[in-house]
């Protein structure tokens, strides 16, 4: 038997200690998973500890890391905590770094683009499973239906202010329901996504604009009616119409009859040159086959946005905007004014009680050109004139029509006093870079609502500028499935349901906001006062 030696012994604790230390036992050079996770030596990148340890005297000298953006979820705001390190990203469910790939030459590469995307995706989901429950958060803090009630009944809340924040409860409350479009041929249902629809003045029937696989659209009418249940219908046209070229723009237009017609704006494509068609509205059904009114096309090409006149003066007048050119033409006579500008109007409307016309530019350039006042080469013409930081998307004219609503490529949407030509309302929370977006109004309910680049539906107070719902895209965000809505206080007629119509790729979706009217009560009886009146 072999003496121990005690010198021998100590120098073996020795040893086991340093490869303990540095992760590596004698006689093979591996390290521990326990040791690699505290070390940070693990092949997927260094661990969050490690990183703490190292840039620990860093972190406490310099600035705080820079706050996610909206879009990011709390996963990715858990994931600031963490010190951030070029060409490594960190995921806070597994507290560790792993290396973003630069290129897109690999399998499957590890991209910062792609990580935001599954952070949307994730923060999409989580508001769609919101949205189902029965349940959802109140608009506003203390806003509910019986507080409502009970503030009216001791008379401390006007008929008007009681219509409209009961509006704005039943707006937290809307669900999504699908739609089933009924047609005449059910064989071959519609595959092809929706692009745009545009509701007539009582939406009774929704013009639609679909993309079409090989290229080029197609567009028909489709019509809505509602029924003593409570459901909404929806049918399309016999007649759906195609073309190879891009429709920019549409506007219903009162020709014969109020919305009798339908305003394009056609992009050229390749030989086929851009036109303007006015197209009338009973062209797209089989049920009146003779004198279907009406039917012109204007050679007007690049043309960017179109609006019809309402007013009894200018009655069969539309305009168009165009690069550095507005014409106002009248479809009878055939009559031209032709107004020279600095920049591309990529949207417009008219004004009802007086025949003005508001335009926006690419250059952030709001202006109103009077009819009853003829060109002039000095743009005298232009009776109001004020600027947004970026390129105007969308204008809306509100009934007072001393206000006016303005859109922008930077997200912005204010509320102007054309009197005075200034801002005196802002929305918050919209978001746009370079997408051409409408927004539309309901002064009935005192909403606005405007669709974002993101795909996200927002509602606003129009009154305070409040921030009532934001609702998500039911399939993922992309660029060409940008959601477009409509939203009325009658979808299907005069006795139709009130509610928002989205059109999202290949489907249509239906949210009524007041669905428990039917229930009777006092809400019920509240509502239909204001809607009388």
């Amino acid at each position: 038997m072999r003496k121990w030696n005690w010198r021998e012994g100590q120098r073996q604790q020795r040893r086991q200690g340093a490869g303990q230390r540095h992760g590596w036992y004698r006689g093979s050079r591996r390290r521990s998973s326990q040791d690699e996770q505290w070390y940070g030596y693990n092949d997927a990148g260094p661990s969050h500890r490690a990183s703490q340890r190292r840039y620990d005297n860093q972190a406490a000298s310099s600035s705080p890391p820079p706050t996610p953006s909206s879009s990011s979820s709390s996963s990715s705001k858990a994931s600031s905590a963490a010190p951030e390190l070029p060409g490594f990203y960190f995921d806070p469910e597994k507290n560790r770094y792993f290396r973003l790939l630069p290129g897109h030459n690999n399998c499957n590469p590890l991209t910062r683009e792609q990580l935001q995307e599954k952070e949307r995706e994730k923060q999409r989901h989580k508001m769609l499973a919101e949205d189902e429950k029965p349940r959802k958060k109140a608009p506003r803090t203390g806003l509910n239906t019986s507080l409502l009630l009970q503030r009216r009944h001791l008379g401390l809340l006007p008929e008007n202010s009681y219509c409209r924040l009961v509006h704005e409860v039943k707006v937290s409350g809307m669900r999504r329901h699908k739609l089933e479009i009924q047609s005449n041929d059910n064989s071959s249902p519609n595959t092809d996504n929706f692009r745009l629809i545009v509701g007539d003045s009582v939406c009774e029937r929704v013009f639609t604009v679909n993309d079409v696989a090989h290229g080029g659209c197609k567009y028909g009418i489709m019509n809505f009616s509602s029924s003593n249940r409570g459901s909404l219908s929806v049918e399309m046209c016999d007649n759906l119409y195609f073309t190879n070229r891009k429709v920019n723009s549409i506007c219903w237009a009162s020709v014969n009859y109020p919305d009798s017609h339908v305003l394009l704006c056609l992009v050229g494509v390749a030989d086929t040159p851009g036109c303007v068609s006015l197209l009338p509205a009973s062209l797209f059904s089989n049920s009146n086959p003779d004198q279907p009114g009406m039917l012109c096309s204007f050679k007007i090409s690049t043309a960017w946005s179109c609006a019809w006149c309402l007013n009894p003066q200018f009655d069969k007048t539309f305009s168009t905007g165009l690069s550095r050119r507005v014409i106002v033409k009248d479809a009878e006579t055939g009559r031209t004014q032709t107004y020279s500008v600095g920049s591309d109007v990529l949207a417009q409307q008219f004004a009802h009680r007086v025949p003005v016309l508001y335009n926006g530019c690419r250059s952030g350039e709001i202006f109103s050109i009077d009819l009853r006042q003829r060109g002039r080469r000095d743009q005298s013409w232009k009776a109001t004139r004020f600027h947004q930081e970026s390129a105007i998307t969308s204008v809306r004219v509100l009934q007072d029509e001393n206000y006016l609503l303005a859109a922008d490529m930077l997200g912005q949407i204010k509320l102007w006093d054309v009197r005075g030509t200034k801002p005196v309302q802002e929305y918050k929370g919209h978001y746009n870079e370079h997408a051409y977006l409408p927004i539309h109004v309901n002064e009935r309910e005192g909403l606005l609502l405007a669709v974002g680049q993101d795909c996200y539906t927002r509602l606003w107070s129009l009154k305070d500028g409040h921030l009532l719902r934001t609702i998500p895209s039911p399939h993922p965000a992309a660029n060409d499935l940008i959601p477009s809505v409509v939203f009325s206080s009658n979808l299907g007629g005069c006795r139709g349901l009130p509610g928002l119509l989205m059109a999202v790729k290949h489907d249509l979706y239906y949210f009524p906001y007041n669905t428990d009217y039917q229930d009777g009560g006092e809400l019920e009886a509240g509502l239909s006062d204001y809607n009388e009146k």
